[in-house]
């Protein structure tokens, strides 16, 4: 059996082990949080090297990208060298991929994209979502500024997400890894901000930790695709009043698991002992069947 683990800054709370079979090999996923505690991060992914087949990083983001380009994270380059033998992935290769096919395959199932009313947490943290739904014309509203840095700022061109984020990109290697993604215990939290824009739109993306730490107490009717979900997180959405939930994760004994986790299996799957190419992503996912978990939670 495969084994691969997610090594997260995230909380502890949220940790899990599933067994899936993946083209034909089985494979043993395991999540550990720290807690935002990187030291016991770093420390893990050392006793790890070597020992299992592939290694996720959750919470942490080895680049960021905007503008084409790849920008290093302050903090990415001492997780990188924590693992010399075992391929370490963060979940971008794969996000890009299957958040892309998402939104066609709702499509298809007769959920429109294109004209719907979007919110879009963060285009710099979901790349693919934002051109893709971009590409779809899509009625977006970008957060980034309202979201990562608290300014009220709805951004409604991706080319100025694209402008701004080829600024300040070179910049990112300086920030904390917790200026820009929750980490800890502030992943259980819930502070809602920006409530009309929540309101506004018809379909709410991004990473589920953004739009559940600022999400309003009533979702009603509204369309939520993302990626990481427990069962609790179903009920909770359940009880807001979202109709839809689409994750890109398959479900797992009950939870969709992260992309890093999903990519980490690939790797492992494909024996190549690296990080796979999107070419490669992409001929995986169509030999899997891969399709979104669509879920409707108000019966």
């Amino acid at each position: 059996m495969k084994r691969v683990v997610s090594v997260s800054l995230g909380s502890s709370t949220r940790n899990s082990v599933g067994e899936a079979e993946i083209l034909g090999q089985k494979v043993r996923m395991e999540r550990i949080g720290t807690d935002g505690d990187m030291q016991k991060l770093l420390n893990l992914l050392r006793e790890l090297d070597g020992q299992v087949d592939a290694i996720g990083t959750g919470g942490i983001k080895l680049h960021v990208h905007t503008a084409g380009k790849a920008f290093p994270l302050r903090g990415s380059k001492q997780v990188a060298n924590a693992v010399k033998h075992t391929p370490l992935v963060d979940g971008s290769g794969l996000k890009d991929t299957i958040e892309r096919r998402a939104f066609y395959i709702m499509e298809e199932h007769g959920i429109p994209i294109k004209g719907t009313k979007t919110l879009l947490m963060s285009a710099i943290d979901r790349f693919g979502m934002a051109e893709t739904l971009w590409e779809m014309q899509a009625d977006v509203i970008y957060g980034d500024f309202m979201f990562g840095l608290n300014l009220p700022i709805p951004v409604r061109k991706l080319s100025t997400v694209w402008f701004y984020g080829s600024l300040v990109g070179p910049f990112l290697r300086f920030i904390p890894f917790n200026w820009l993604y929750p980490t800890g215990k502030k992943q259980e939290q819930t502070t809602p901000r920006w409530e009309k824009y929540y309101q506004w739109a018809d379909l709410i993306t991004g990473d589920f930790h953004y739009i559940r730490r600022y999400m309003p107490k009533r979702l009603d009717d509204k369309i939520i695709v993302t990626n990481t979900v427990t069962e609790a997180d179903v009920q909770d959405l359940r009880q807001r009043g979202v109709k839809l939930l689409v994750t890109g994760s398959p479900e797992i004994n009950g939870r969709s698991f992260a992309t890093n986790v999903l990519e980490a299996a690939l790797v492992a799957v494909a024996g190549k002992n690296r990080p796979l190419t999107h070419a490669e992503y992409d001929e995986l996912l169509d030999s899997m069947g891969y399709q979104p978990r669509l879920e409707y939670l108000q019966g």
